[in-house]
Parts: structure tokens; C-alpha cells; sequence
């Protein structure tokens, strides 16, 4: 998953290095130069010094192929502004905002932003579980965000259309609990056949989630 994090304080640093670890692509937006190369060298990440909320550095940032836009400055109208043009200009799937004062909560809302959110504890998780990302979707949170179970769907011109479950080199830590083909429910084993459309429940570690998508070709 690419997210953009617009805001390399405290904040936009944890959740670099929260979504780093869990296998995501996080990309950096700061307007001071010296904690842009500071986020750089300590998580050797993308980051781009300039204001998040202009077209130039949207697009120098990928903004037209990222999945998330989240925006955790201290100013709750920079926040807003970066997320609408996100939105508006490179239609970004998500937008989170990071709420400094609750009363903008419901005005955040209003004017576009998908998700405000003011506890800022919460916004790691919140960017992973709540984030629907093209046929992948986490379902449910186990043992403190540490795993999950997962909900995936095969595309149409899947690569693993027709391959068995055994011959998938999936980590150690992820196990496929069911699958449902054409409204059926299939308890799967080793010689079950994969096919287009297929819709998979996993339950995995999520520091391999995104070998799992990989090996899925999600």
C-alpha cells in the first residue's frame, strides 16, 4: 500500500516507521529540509521537501498512484487543504486528517476529508484496518493489531488462476482459512484449486502481509 504522509513531526515519523515495518510504502511531504533528510537516513524512505498541499509536490510524490493520503501537520487547515486536493485533483482513494482541535471534527467532515481523526494514537491502525485497498481489505484486528484476518479476492486475470494451495510459497505466519467460489463455501486443503474471483479469508502476522499480497499478485 503507498501512503502519502504529509507532516514529518513526531507523528508522520511513527507512522513511517509503523507502516515501514508492517511491509507498506510510506512517502514523506515536509516543508523543513532537515526533517526530511533526518526521516530519510534513519528509515531510508522517500521524502520531498516542500508544501503538501501543491500540485507540484502531490505529483513529484506519487500522489496519482497512492492509496492513502494522510495529513498529520499541526495546522488543521493545512491538513484539510492538502487532503482536498488530493482528493480533488489526483482522486486518492482515502484521505485521513489529523485533528488538532476536536471542534473541527465535523467541518473536516463537510468539506471532503474521508477521515478525521483527532486521537492520534489511533492513526497507524486506522490507515490499515479501515483502508479498503483494491481486492484486499483487513476484516478484524487480533492480539493488539500484531495480526489480522483478511479478506482477499482474486482478480480476473489472476496469476494463481488454477494453481493449488501447496504449490503457493506463503509464509509460515499466514494460514488461508476458507474460500467462497460462486456463493459456495470451500474449507480448503493443500490440493484446492485457486480460481479467478475466488474470495480468500486469511489470518496472518501483519509483518508479512505484504509478501502475502505479492505472492497473491495483489
Amino acid at each position: 500500500m503507498n501512503v502519502i504522509i504529509v507532516g514529518g513531526g513526531k507523528i508522520g515519523f511513527y507512522l513511517s516507521k509503523t507502516l515501514l515495518e508492517h511491509g507498506h510504502h510510506p512517502i514523506v511531504i515536509e516543508k523543513h529540509r532537515n526533517i526530511c533528510e533526518q526521516i530519510a537516513n534513519q528509515l531510508d524512505i522517500p521524502t520531498y521537501c516542500g508544501d503538501g498541499s501543491s500540485l507540484d509536490t502531490l505529483m513529484a510524490a506519487g500522489a496519482a498512484d497512492a492509496d492513502v493520503l494522510v495529513g498529520v501537520t499541526g495546522m488543521d487547515q493545512d491538513n484539510l487543504i492538502t487532503c482536498q486536493v488530493a482528493k480533488q485533483k489526483f482522486h486518492t482513494p482515502r484521505t485521513i486528517a489529523r485533528v488538532n482541535n476536536p471542534k473541527n471534527m465535523e467541518v473536516m467532515k463537510q468539506l471532503g476529508v474521508d477521515i478525521p481523526i483527532s486521537s492520534t494514537d489511533n492513526i497507524a491502525r486506522l490507515v490499515e484496518r479501515e483502508i479498503d485497498v483494491s481486492h484486499f481489505r483487513r476484516l478484524i484486528s487480533l492480539n493488539r493489531g500484531e495480526a489480522s484476518i483478511n479478506e482477499l479476492v482474486l482478480p480476473d486475470d489472476s496469476i494463481l488462476h488454477g494453481k493449488r494451495l501447496m504449490e503457493l510459497q506463503l509464509p509460515s505466519e499466514c494460514v488461508i482459512v476458507s474460500i467462497t467460489r460462486d456463493g459456495n463455501f470451500i474449507i480448503p486443503r493443500g490440493n484446492t484449486q485457486l480460481m479467478a474471483n475466488d474470495k480468500i479469508i486469511f489470518v496472518s502476522q501483519n509483518t508479512v502481509l505484504h509478501d502475502v499480497q505479492m505472492i497473491m499478485g495483489i
